[in-house]
């Protein structure tokens, strides 16, 4: 089992390095782009990925996402599940990360000391942990060493027998020794954490996307 997931770790190496390349362009595009990717993680506990993503997009168009009240981004995101309780994670964002109108978030987050700047997300922001602290860390080009434990993830962390059942609960005390079982497991394949969970997630969704 382990041979077949290093042969297609091996067909698909190139575009899951392109995709990781894509999220380190983000870093460099204005602060409205990083917070929107932060919104994107916010609205992905128990939801899919990809209607979080078009929720977002909606959201930018109409200029909700950095102007609405809450009603109006919660009318918006009504395809994505628990849309009363994250409009308001939305909103309340929003105002966190406001200096006189203005979207300012890249200052928040240490690139120096990753590991530290997913600790203050997780505990500072509404409505997210480690996993979504470090998808969004993840997705602007940082937390290579990182893992995104979602239901993907914790379901291939099984079948490769890295653990045996999916944990109850996953506290912040949980999630460290899961991500230390999959980072030794990264290493014993070769195959870096951030690639392995886009290998994993393209698995279970049959695409590699964010």
């Amino acid at each position: 089992m382990i041979q077949e997931l290093i042969a297609e770790y091996k067909k698909k190496k190139k575009d899951l390095k392109n995709r990781l390349k894509d999220f380190k362009k983000i870093w460099n595009e204005p602060e409205s782009v990083i917070f929107s990717e932060l919104c994107f993680c916010i609205c992905t506990p128990q939801a899919k990925a990809v209607e979080c993503d078009k929720a977002v997009k909606r959201l930018i168009k109409s200029g909700n996402l950095f102007k609405g009240n809450i009603e109006q981004i919660r009318s918006e995101i009504a395809g994505v599940r628990f849309p009363n309780n994250k409009s308001k994670y939305l909103y309340e964002a929003r105002k966190q990360f406001s200096v006189n109108g203005r979207i300012v978030i890249k200052e928040r987050i240490d690139i120096k000391n990753i590991v530290e700047s997913r600790n203050w997300l997780a505990n500072n922001v509404k409505g997210i942990g480690f996993k979504e602290a470090s998808h969004f860390l993840r997705n602007i080009g940082f937390g290579s060493d990182l893992a995104i434990l979602d239901v993907h993830i914790l379901k291939n962390m099984i079948r490769y027998g890295i653990i045996r059942t999916r944990p109850k609960t996953l506290n912040q005390v949980k999630y460290l020794e899961l991500e230390n079982k999959l980072r030794t497991f990264s290493q014993e394949v070769k195959i870096p954490m951030d690639e392995l969970d886009l290998l994993f997630w393209s698995a279970e969704t049959g695409e590699i996307f964010k």
